[in-house]
Protein backbone atom coordinates (compact mmCIF):
# COMPACT_ATOMS: atom_id res chain seq x y z
CA UNK A 1 0.00 0.00 0.00
CA UNK A 2 1.25 3.50 -0.84
CA UNK A 3 0.00 6.74 0.66
CA UNK A 4 -1.73 8.61 -2.17
CA UNK A 5 -2.70 11.98 -0.68
CA UNK A 6 -3.28 14.07 2.41
CA UNK A 7 -6.11 16.60 2.70
CA UNK A 8 -5.42 19.56 5.01
CA UNK A 9 -8.24 21.91 5.97
CA UNK A 10 -7.56 25.65 5.98
CA UNK A 11 -9.75 28.77 6.02
CA UNK A 12 -8.05 30.33 2.95
CA UNK A 13 -7.21 27.74 0.30
CA UNK A 14 -5.68 30.22 -2.16
CA UNK A 15 -3.27 31.77 0.37
CA UNK A 16 -2.07 28.39 1.60
CA UNK A 17 -1.73 27.05 -1.95
CA UNK A 18 0.29 30.05 -3.04
CA UNK A 19 2.83 29.69 -0.21
CA UNK A 20 3.18 25.93 -0.65
CA UNK A 21 3.86 26.43 -4.36
CA UNK A 22 6.16 29.45 -4.13
CA UNK A 23 8.09 28.65 -0.95
CA UNK A 24 8.08 24.84 -0.85
CA UNK A 25 8.18 23.94 -4.53
CA UNK A 26 4.96 21.95 -4.74
CA UNK A 27 3.30 21.89 -8.15
CA UNK A 28 -0.29 23.01 -8.55
CA UNK A 29 -2.20 20.25 -10.32
CA UNK A 30 -5.67 21.75 -10.09
CA UNK A 31 -7.67 24.35 -8.21
CA UNK A 32 -11.44 24.03 -8.05
CA UNK A 33 -13.43 27.18 -7.50
CA UNK A 34 -12.08 30.48 -6.23
CA UNK A 35 -11.33 29.09 -2.78
CA UNK A 36 -12.69 25.55 -2.86
CA UNK A 37 -9.94 22.99 -3.18
CA UNK A 38 -6.38 22.88 -4.46
CA UNK A 39 -4.48 19.76 -5.42
CA UNK A 40 -0.69 20.04 -5.16
CA UNK A 41 2.00 17.45 -5.91
CA UNK A 42 5.55 17.01 -4.70
CA UNK A 43 8.42 15.68 -6.83
CA UNK A 44 7.88 12.15 -5.45
CA UNK A 45 4.23 12.03 -6.53
CA UNK A 46 2.48 12.61 -3.20
CA UNK A 47 -0.62 14.76 -3.58
CA UNK A 48 -1.39 17.36 -0.95
CA UNK A 49 -4.97 18.57 -1.07
CA UNK A 50 -5.77 21.93 0.51
CA UNK A 51 -9.46 22.44 1.19
CA UNK A 52 -11.90 24.17 3.49
CA UNK A 53 -13.29 22.10 6.37
CA UNK A 54 -16.25 19.92 5.44
CA UNK A 55 -18.87 20.12 8.14
CA UNK A 56 -20.63 16.84 7.28
CA UNK A 57 -17.34 15.03 7.98
CA UNK A 58 -16.88 16.88 11.27
CA UNK A 59 -14.08 18.96 9.77
CA UNK A 60 -12.34 21.89 11.33
CA UNK A 61 -9.07 23.64 10.69
CA UNK A 62 -6.22 24.60 13.00
CA UNK A 63 -7.23 28.27 12.95
CA UNK A 64 -10.86 27.73 13.98
CA UNK A 65 -10.00 24.97 16.46
CA UNK A 66 -7.12 26.99 17.90
CA UNK A 67 -4.79 23.99 18.13
CA UNK A 68 -2.43 22.05 15.92
CA UNK A 69 -2.91 18.31 15.92
CA UNK A 70 -0.45 17.40 13.15
CA UNK A 71 2.50 18.65 11.16
CA UNK A 72 3.92 17.81 7.76
CA UNK A 73 7.62 17.34 7.13
CA UNK A 74 9.98 17.67 4.22
CA UNK A 75 13.42 16.03 4.16
CA UNK A 76 16.15 17.73 2.17
CA UNK A 77 19.51 16.38 0.95
CA UNK A 78 21.81 18.73 2.91
CA UNK A 79 22.12 21.28 5.68
CA UNK A 80 22.70 23.92 3.03
CA UNK A 81 19.41 23.01 1.37
CA UNK A 82 17.63 23.47 4.73
CA UNK A 83 19.25 26.90 5.13
CA UNK A 84 18.15 27.87 1.60
CA UNK A 85 14.61 26.64 2.28
CA UNK A 86 14.57 28.68 5.50
CA UNK A 87 15.24 31.83 3.48
CA UNK A 88 12.48 30.98 0.96
CA UNK A 89 9.97 30.33 3.77
CA UNK A 90 10.95 33.58 5.48
CA UNK A 91 10.59 35.54 2.22
CA UNK A 92 7.17 33.95 1.60
CA UNK A 93 5.96 35.27 4.96
CA UNK A 94 5.78 31.99 6.87
CA UNK A 95 5.66 32.37 10.64
CA UNK A 96 9.11 31.18 11.78
CA UNK A 97 10.20 31.34 15.40
CA UNK A 98 13.85 30.29 15.11
CA UNK A 99 16.41 29.60 12.37
CA UNK A 100 17.60 26.08 11.52
CA UNK A 101 19.44 24.33 14.32
CA UNK A 102 20.78 20.93 15.37
CA UNK A 103 17.87 18.78 16.59
CA UNK A 104 17.76 14.98 17.12
CA UNK A 105 20.94 14.40 15.11
CA UNK A 106 19.81 16.49 12.15
CA UNK A 107 19.44 20.11 11.04
CA UNK A 108 15.92 21.57 10.91
CA UNK A 109 13.42 24.32 11.50
CA UNK A 110 9.67 24.62 11.92
CA UNK A 111 7.31 27.20 10.47
CA UNK A 112 3.63 27.86 9.92
CA UNK A 113 2.19 28.27 6.43
CA UNK A 114 -1.14 30.12 6.09
CA UNK A 115 -3.93 28.16 7.76
CA UNK A 116 -1.58 27.30 10.65
CA UNK A 117 -0.12 24.33 8.83
CA UNK A 118 2.92 23.40 10.88
CA UNK A 119 5.80 22.42 8.61
CA UNK A 120 9.09 20.78 9.56
CA UNK A 121 11.99 21.17 7.13
CA UNK A 122 15.01 19.04 7.90
CA UNK A 123 18.09 17.13 6.93
CA UNK A 124 19.48 13.99 8.58
CA UNK A 125 22.80 12.36 7.78
CA UNK A 126 20.98 9.03 7.30
CA UNK A 127 17.37 9.87 6.34
CA UNK A 128 14.64 7.41 7.15
CA UNK A 129 13.30 6.07 3.88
Amino acid sequence: MRLNHLDLHVPDVAATRDVLVSAFGLTEVETRGANGLAILRDDAGLELVISRPIEKFGGGDSVSVGRNTYHIGFILPSREAVDEQFERAKTAGCDIWQPPSAVRGGWLFYCFAPGRILIEIGWRPDPIV
